[in-house]
């Protein structure tokens, strides 16, 4: 028999009972009217865990050294960092500048930067030298690389550089000119006065040169932003002469690489997500590269040109997305091969430990 008591306290333990659905109902409810389901607090957007969070990951520091200062020779970084690829890879990125007096390769055998970014040729002459350097990827696929004369010169073809004075950077890019002139039948000891040139320029505007060596992103501008018509110039592509080095490349240090090979791979890939993005968006992207220029060392109308020339020369037409940063043979052949003819390198660059493709098969393959 039940007495009471016991009927008490079972309709005390049905209105719990009541009470605690209730609850439920008015939870769901509100939940509903939220909106939808809500991502867990330590769980971005996209799905992928956010620094601080509780379970997060903490993120892994990667410094990144620029082969100059900021400018948009390097958006695809920039808008790694911007857009949120790195974090999304678990990497928290410190974007270093470069400038005249920072030696790229030696901030990554130093450990000042875990990845670098350098011209190929300049990767093979510190491989020459002991370095313990290897490429990761291979951002530009082609040469920015021009020889550009006043019209009023009269020099409309190489063969016409003969007796003339032509300007370049004492660096790799002075061999590209040496091939340039021996593709055209010219002996570039003898035909031509080669002259050092600065970094300005100054010596094209003064006719101190006759020939002058620009990058088709960078200083041909400023040539026509002096106010030199396109149509007032003459222009010799080094990549159309088959005499081109490739330029920019990803490199680190090969027992760094051995040893945070999957962390590599995560920068490599967001990178080269950075660059697609860029390219695809690139307005955007100038603004974004804005906010890290020296003030007053450059306009946004310049970015905004440089970003369309080094768009055609990262993602070249009939390129897809996948295949940025991806190595060429034959280009990394002929820039090893100019190395040696000229004396960059004293014996031929080992191109398979150079080289880490990898690497970049890795990234691109996600």
């Amino acid at each position: 028999m039940i007495s009471e008591g016991d009927t008490i306290q079972m309709s005390k333990r049905r209105g719990f009972m009541v009470c605690s659905m209730l609850l439920a109902a008015v939870i769901l409810l509100l939940t509903a009217c939220g909106g939808g389901a809500t991502a867990p607090a330590n769980v971005t957007s996209s799905g992928t865990p956010a620094a601080g969070g509780s379970g997060a990951k903490p993120l892994q520091k990667v410094k990144i050294q620029l082969k100059w200062v900021p400018q948009a020779q390097f958006a695809g970084i920039y808008a790694a960092k911007e857009k949120g690829y790195f974090a999304e890879e678990g990497i928290d990125a410190e974007i270093v500048p470069g400038g005249p007096d920072v030696i790229i390769e030696q901030q990554v055998v130093n450990g000042a930067a875990h990845i670098g970014v350098t011209s190929l040729d300049s990767l093979f002459v510190n491989r020459d030298n002991g370095l313990p350097l290897v490429s990761l990827a291979q951002v530009s696929q082609k040469s920015s690389y021009r020889l550009i004369a006043k019209k009023e010169k009269g020099i409309d073809a190489p063969e016409k550089m003969k007796g003339k004075k032509v300007g370049t950077w004492m660096g790799s890019q002075q061999f590209q000119v040496l091939a340039f002139m021996e593709k055209y039948g010219l002996d570039p000891k003898k035909d031509i006065s080669l002259v050092k040139q600065g970094f300005t320029m100054d010596q094209f505007f003064s006719d101190q040169l006759d020939v002058a060596t620009a990058t088709i992103y960078n200083e041909y501008y400023v040539v026509l932003e002096s106010g030199v018509k396109e149509a007032d110039l003459h222009v010799f592509s080094l990549e159309e002469a088959g005499v081109a080095m490739l330029e920019d490349t990803l490199i680190a240090k090969k027992d760094w690489l051995d040893a945070n090979r999957d962390l590599a791979v995560k920068t490599v890939r967001a990178i080269l997500k950075g660059w697609n993005y860029a390219i695809d968006h690139q307005e955007e992207t100038v603004e974004t590269v804005m906010k890290s220029v020296s003030a007053g060392s450059t306009t946004k109308g310049h970015q905004t040109t440089m970003l369309m020339e080094m768009a055609k020369l990262v993602r070249p037409q009939g390129f897809k997305p996948e295949d940025v940063g991806r190595f060429d043979d034959a280009s990394v052949k002929r820039t090893a091969d100019i190395a040696l003819k000229y004396g960059l390198i004293k014996k031929p660059a080992e191109l398979d430990q150079a080289i880490d493709k990898k690497v970049f098969e890795a990234a691109a393959a996600k």
